[in-house]
């Protein structure tokens, strides 16, 4: 399922600069921002902290002049502007940052029209247009959090082990993991993700310094992520537990028991390096032995039969060569 668009239109009269990284991230939850846009007099100089997030955010900023004392051109222009992308018919929701009440009616006819809509705004805002969105988050919660999360910076071993599943996942169900869409996976696991805090420029350079787990490579026009594979000791691992198969005289072996015997010859096996997520899934993919269910719930790896057959085959052509014992009398 694609993850939904939305429109965020932040009111600059009645919300600080400060919650911008805050509102962002929690927008990642919900699915993909289309439009950024933030409305104000950017003549006047309270707006000065708010022109400084603009450009590190990305965010296009909507000229109001303030010809009238007392009347809030804002408003009116964010109202029209969110009618005029509902008409559009490119997002699925709107996101409307603002304390004020003035907002409201906006919010009941953007809903009727079937869109989701995230009020923000802070403690002070009227309950009429809290009550008009599908969800309504404090804005001073979410600066708690923010804050709280950057007290506790994720480990980088967290952040590998979370590519891993998303490519493994992505895998398994036959397709690739570009760059971009696995930026997006991980703020969307980890809101608070951010390189920086790791000390690099871009998630390509995180990336690149893992180099024995994953590795960079471009189709096209797009840059993809993969898992490193250790060729060499991929085929040890088969060799051996087809070896351990075999070993077993048709009876097979138990799955967890052939976990453990991979597990004590190879001690820094980790499944995960190979790209699956499950040691069940990892032996499944291999070309010579199937899984095998008995008493419901237990597990045996078996050679497949074609491959048993042939091994018997070959052995079957080395028997001609065998001396002869010569009977009695013979020559």
């Amino acid at each position: 399922m694609e993850d939904k668009r939305y429109a965020v239109l932040i009111d600059s009269d009645n919300v600080s600069a400060k919650y911008i990284t805050a509102i962002l991230d929690e927008m990642t939850k919900y699915g993909i921002i289309t439009y950024k846009r933030v409305y104000g007099d950017w003549t006047n100089q309270q707006a000065s902290k708010w022109r400084e997030e603009l450009l590190s955010n990305s965010i296009t900023p909507i000229q109001q002049f303030c010809n009238t004392v007392g009347k809030n051109a804002t408003d009116s222009a964010l109202i029209i502007d969110a009618m005029d992308i509902l008409y559009t018919g490119k997002v699925d929701g709107f996101c409307i940052v603002s304390s004020d009440s003035d907002f409201t009616k906006l919010a009941s006819r953007l809903r009727e029209s079937g869109m989701d809509v995230i009020g923000m705004g802070e403690n002070k805002t009227p309950k009429s247009f809290k009550a008009a969105c599908s969800v309504f988050t404090s804005l001073e919660v979410l600066l708690e959090q923010e804050s709280d999360r950057a007290k506790e910076n994720i480990s980088q071993k967290t952040i590998q082990e979370a590519i891993v599943e998303i490519i493994t996942e992505n895998e398994n169900n036959g397709k690739k993991t570009g760059l971009g869409e696995l930026g997006n996976s991980l703020l969307k696991k980890y809101s608070d993700f951010d390189v920086r805090n790791y000390g690099y420029s871009s998630l390509s350079k995180f990336i690149e310094e893992m180099e024995d787990t994953f590795r960079l490579y471009k189709k096209e026009t797009t840059i993809l992520v993969g898992l490193q594979e250790d060729n060499i000791k991929r085929e040890q691992l088969e060799a051996y537990i087809l070896e351990c198969v075999r070993q077993s005289n048709g009876e097979g072996v138990d799955l967890a028991t052939m976990g453990q015997k991979v597990h004590k010859k190879y001690p820094d096996f980790k499944v995960k390096e190979f790209g699956y997520s499950t040691f069940q899934k990892f032996v499944s993919h291999l070309p010579s032995l199937e899984l095998v269910t008995e008493s419901g719930s237990v597990k045996r790896l078996m050679e497949k039969e074609a491959d048993s057959a042939k091994k018997t085959a070959e052995t079957s052509k080395k028997l001609p060569f065998a001396k002869k014992k010569k009977s009695k009398g013979g020559k």
